[in-house]
C-alpha cells in the first residue's frame, strides 16, 4: 500500500516542471561506497526539490529491495539473478588481487595459478557480486579457492589483508588509495577479472521525471569515466 501511495505521489509530482520528491537508490557495496556518494551529492545540488536516499547492501540484497519496491532503482556489481528486473549495463569495473607489504607475493608482484591455489583468501559473503565474479574467474582458470576468512565489508577485508592475514580480491576503485600509498600491493594474476556494473529497475515500473533525471546523471557519469572504463 505504501508503494502504491508513493507511486501516486510521483504521478502528481510529474505535473511540476522539475524533478520533485524522494528517490530510493540501492547500491551494492563497492558502488555505494566508492562511486555513488559524489553522485548523490551532485543530484541533490542540481535538483533542490528532489533527494536521493542511498541504501547500501550486497548485490543480492539490492536486487530483492528493487523487486519488492523498497528501492526505486539499484546499481549492482554482478549479473542479475531475478528475471522480474529490467537490467541495463552502466559501466565497467576491474577486480584486482592485493596482498600486504610483507606477504610472499608482494616482492614478485605476480602469482601463478599454483600460487593462487596455495594462498589463504579473505572474501566477501555469499550474495556479494565481487565474490561471485572472483569465484567465476577462479573456476574458469581451473583454480580451487582456499577461503580462510569471510568478512561482510570491503574495508574490513582491506585491513585484514594489510595485516597479512591473507589475500584479497577487490575492485580497483576500492583499493586504489591503499595501493598508491604502498599499504597494499597489487599482484598480477592469470585471472580474468573484468566485470560490468548494472542498473536494475522493475519491469513494470513507471519512469518518473525524478527517475529520468537520476538515470541521466548516471549516463553522464558513464561518459565522463571513459565510455564505461573504470
Amino acid at each position: 500500500m505504501l508503494n502504491k501511495v508513493s507511486g501516486i505521489e510521483r504521478y502528481l509530482n510529474d505535473s511540476i516542471g522539475e524533478p520533485v520528491g524522494i528517490l530510493r537508490v540501492g547500491a551494492s557495496t563497492t558502488i555505494g561506497n566508492y562511486l555513488l556518494p559524489l553522485l548523490v551529492g551532485a543530484f541533490d545540488r542540481r535538483f533542490p526539490r528532489a533527494k536521493a536516499l542511498l541504501n547500501v547492501g550486497n548485490t543480492k540484497q539490492i536486487e530483492i529491495a528493487v523487486e519488492e519496491g523498497e528501492c526505486d532503482l539499484g546499481l549492482i556489481e554482478g549479473p542479475s539473478h531475478l528475471s522480474t528486473l529490467r537490467v541495463e549495463p552502466w559501466r565497467d569495473d576491474e577486480l584486482v588481487v592485493v596482498v600486504g607489504r610483507e606477504h610472499p607475493l608482494a616482492a614478485p608482484r605476480s602469482a601463478s595459478a599454483a600460487d593462487l591455489e596455495q594462498v589463504d583468501w579473505i572474501m566477501r559473503e555469499k550474495g556479494s557480486g565481487t565474490r561471485e565474479v572472483f569465484e567465476d574467474a577462479m573456476a574458469a582458470a581451473g583454480i580451487t579457492c582456499k577461503i580462510a576468512m569471510v568478512l561482510g565489508h570491503t574495508e574490513a577485508i582491506k585491513k585484514a589483508v594489510e595485516a597479512g592475514l591473507g589475500v584479497g580480491c577487490l575492485s580497483r576503485m576500492a583499493v586504489q588509495r591503499e595501493v598508491e600509498n604502498g599499504w597494499l600491493v597489487e599482484v598480477a594474476t592469470p585471472l580474468k577479472l573484468r566485470r560490468s556494473l548494472f542498473i536494475v529497475t522493475r519491469e513494470s515500473q513507471y519512469t518518473s521525471k525524478l527517475m529520468s533525471a537520476y538515470l541521466s546523471l548516471l549516463e553522464k557519469e558513464k561518459e565522463q569515466s571513459g565510455a564505461g572504463r573504470p
